[in-house]
């Protein structure tokens, strides 16, 4: 039996070794931050901040007893009218339209979202970068228009 390992926050393209994933995180959060020239708080005690892009105001999540890194944006509460037209387009949005985010039902909350999930550990400044514009831009891109076209009064 082989003993559990720790995790390794690591930049694959830098080297730079990092103490836990907050630090990580939050180091990617101040350089996308300069790199963006946009205001972007650090993250909380619970791992999460958010920044706004466009019309989007997505949350970064470090998950770290998952080891996962999370991206969300909210996009719209489910209406009772209209939900499996509703459902279909999602779907058919997050097969090719969403990159390497998706659209995501919170039953709980019944509230849209788009999100991205990856393994913090390895994740690189692009990537993080990549998946933050990417989150940001397809919310960006659909918010309005699910609303227009899903939202009560629809």
């Amino acid at each position: 039996m082989t003993a559990p390992t720790t995790p390794t926050y690591e930049d694959r393209n830098t080297g730079t070794v990092y103490a836990s994933a907050f630090e990580m995180v939050n180091a990617y959060i101040t350089r996308f931050a300069e790199s963006a020239q946009v205001a972007l708080e650090p993250l909380d005690a619970t791992g999460y901040t958010q920044v706004k892009r466009g019309s989007a105001y997505v949350g970064i999540n470090v998950l770290e007893e998952n080891g996962v890194l999370m991206f969300l944006a909210p996009i719209m509460e489910i209406p009772f009218a209209g939900r499996e037209r509703l459902y279909r387009k999602l779907l058919e949005l997050s097969f090719l339209q969403t990159s390497d985010a998706a659209f995501a039902i919170d039953g709980k909350k019944d509230v849209v979202y788009v999100r991205a999930l990856r393994r913090i550990s390895g994740l690189d400044f692009e990537e993080f970068e990549d998946l933050l514009q990417t989150v940001s831009a397809v919310a960006d891109e659909w918010d309005d228009e699910l609303q227009r076209e899903f939202g009560e009064g629809a």
